[in-house]
């Protein structure tokens, strides 16, 4: 089977970002399948194209590189020429490239002009990878207020919807969600996975030094720093747990966005530094030292209804380390960890929830200890790397077969 997938933010376990379309692709080429990725650059992935169009051949891979950069610091009207001249290369390759099955994989919403070209002009299978609602999204954040956008950009999304062979949705809810709103042809859930081997294997590369020096009860939040993530919730946090005098807690952010640099300065002027911690994006194989040896995960987001439906990759990096989770959506992934019993939820309303979790997490280690076991067989379980690609490569060899 020949698979071409469009993806505007491909990186390996090497770079700083999620590794889903790598880490599917590379197993399809083990199972005997040619897949090429088109992808863009992403100033967190670890590619490194030479020229305007670069290809090479990345474990079996055939992969594709626009080079043009993409960065979440980037303003808007840079961001929209990016992924408009992504989207017309993809759209252009989707034509004069034949195959079985396209994958566009969204967002931007932009990349599924790929796909819905592929499907018209050359008659292939077209499966529209859905990351996050991306019209819900923008509204929600109120990102885009004027209605006749939301209305064209609407119009748009319910076309990919429909005009896609399936729709792959990253989360049960998220499927329920385009279901009852755009009424596809047919809608799948695949959601993101947990490298339960890759974490196993990088655990005898021992904790990082931080942690291995400072002797506390260590919690890691991993990521983007922007406006959807809501991160002023961690320092909240922090800020009742010094007024508490709790001075066996810490806290390390790592990653970058938008709002970091806020962050640092507000950590800095109301003295948090002493329970909290900036660090840089690092690559998934060192950021999996972290999580490996951390005692909780934290996974925050605003406080909007859109948010219940993701699948965030930092919840089950947790899930493959076998580590409990403290996290603030109010949907799938609160079901989830109450039903297991491998994390908590707070309440985003109330200041002061995630700062008594963190406090619990802290104070009672053998809660937290039986929660890291349920966390790894949650993950082992439902969400193993290798089980859902093999789910995800049955799906398309039932659409071309």
């Amino acid at each position: 089977m020949r698979i071409i997938y469009f993806y505007q933010y491909f990186s390996t376990s090497k770079g700083s970002w999620g590794t889903r379309a790598y880490e599917l692709s590379k197993r399809w080429v083990q199972a005997g399948h040619e897949v090429t990725v088109v992808t863009s650059l992403y100033d967190k992935s670890d590619l490194n194209p030479s020229g305007l169009i670069h290809r090479e051949k990345m474990e079996g891979i055939n992969l594709v590189v626009l080079n043009l950069k993409l960065s979440n610091k980037h303003g808007k009207i840079r961001r929209g020429i990016t992924f408009l001249g992504y989207s017309l290369f993809a759209g252009i390759f989707s034509i004069f490239n034949s195959c079985d099955v396209v994958i566009a994989s969204s967002g931007p919403l932009s990349v599924a002009f790929a796909g819905l070209l592929s499907k018209w002009a050359r008659k292939h299978k077209f499966v529209f990878e859905v990351r996050d609602l991306f019209s819900e999204g923008l509204e929600e954040l109120g990102l885009i207020k004027n209605s006749t956008a939301l209305t064209l950009i609407r119009a748009f999304e319910a076309l990919c919807y429909r005009s896609a062979d399936c729709t792959v949705a990253l989360s049960a809810s998220m499927k329920e969600w385009i279901n009852k709103s755009y009424q596809p042809v047919r809608v799948e859930s695949i959601p993101n996975a947990s490298d339960c081997k890759l974490f196993d294997q990088l655990k005898s590369l021992g904790p990082p030094p931080q942690i291995r020096a400072n002797e506390k009860t260590n919690f890691v939040y991993s990521g983007t720093m922007g406006l959807a993530n809501n991160c002023d919730q961690i320092l909240a946090a922090a800020r009742k747990l010094k007024d508490w005098g709790e001075e066996d807690i810490f806290i390390y952010l790592i990653g970058d966005g938008k709002e970091k640099r806020n962050l640092e300065k507000k950590a800095e002027q109301e003295q948090l530094l002493g329970l909290l911690e900036f660090l840089p994006p690092i690559p998934k194989e060192e950021l999996a030292t972290w999580i490996n040896h951390c005692d909780a995960v934290l996974v925050v987001l605003k406080n909007i209804k859109v948010f219940d439906t993701v699948s965030p990759n930092k919840l089950f990096d947790a899930f493959a380390a076998g580590v409990p989770v403290i996290q603030t959506t109010q949907g799938w992934i609160r079901e989830l960890l109450e039903e297991e019993n491998c994390g908590t939820t707070t309440d985003p309303q109330d200041p002061d929830s995630l700062a008594r979790t963190i406090q619990f997490f802290a104070h009672n280690p053998e809660q937290r200890q039986a929660m890291s076991r349920n966390s790894l067989r949650v993950g082992k379980k439902y969400f193993d790397r290798d089980l859902l690609s093999q789910k995800y490569l049955g799906l398309l060899e039932e659409l071309t077969h």
